[in-house]
């Protein structure tokens, strides 16, 4: 399935972090920032959870909500928030369906070794569930900054 900006998102339900099941349609009404990244406890990924973290506020201030979503397990993800002190949702999706079905599972390269895995990407949705804007094969440094501005200047108040 290819995801197409102006379409509906594709729904999922996950279990995510203190255990409940989070479902993206739950946050109709509500932006989402659904950011996808390879795992929990390593360096990037830290750094782009901490970034998210520090800019909570302003976030829900535009009415959105952050929902980061990896591959290891619920029990990791309340071990990474309650180490970093991240204010929003951790999803499991330990069997990479929901990765695969945005796109975000594919074919990585470390050091000569070729394995599948979550490549960084973020996508914004609206408050009726539509794809609005997807960032892929993310770098973190200054992303949280432009995800921000995007809403700021692209997003009815």
């Amino acid at each position: 399935m290819e995801l197409t900006i102006g379409a509906k998102a594709p729904d999922f339900v996950l279990e995510g972090s203190g255990g409940q099941k989070v479902r993206l349609s739950d946050y109709l009404g509500k932006r989402v920032v659904l950011y996808f990244y390879p795992k929990d406890m390593t360096a990037s990924c830290t750094d782009e959870a901490c970034q998210f973290r520090d800019a909570h506020e302003s976030f829900s201030t535009l009415n959105t909500v952050i929902l980061g979503v990896s591959t290891d397990p619920a029990s990791r993800h309340d071990k990474f928030i309650a180490k970093y002190e991240l204010p929003f949702t951790l999803l499991s999706d330990e069997d990479h369906q929901v990765s695969e079905l945005y796109g975000v599972w594919q074919l990585k390269k470390l050091y000569g070794k070729e394995y599948m895995g979550i490549v960084r990407s973020t996508f914004l949705i609206d408050e009726e569930g539509i794809l609005v804007k997807e960032w892929r094969k993310v770098r973190v440094k200054g992303h949280i900054d432009d995800a921000l501005a995007f809403i700021e200047s692209n997003m009815e108040k």
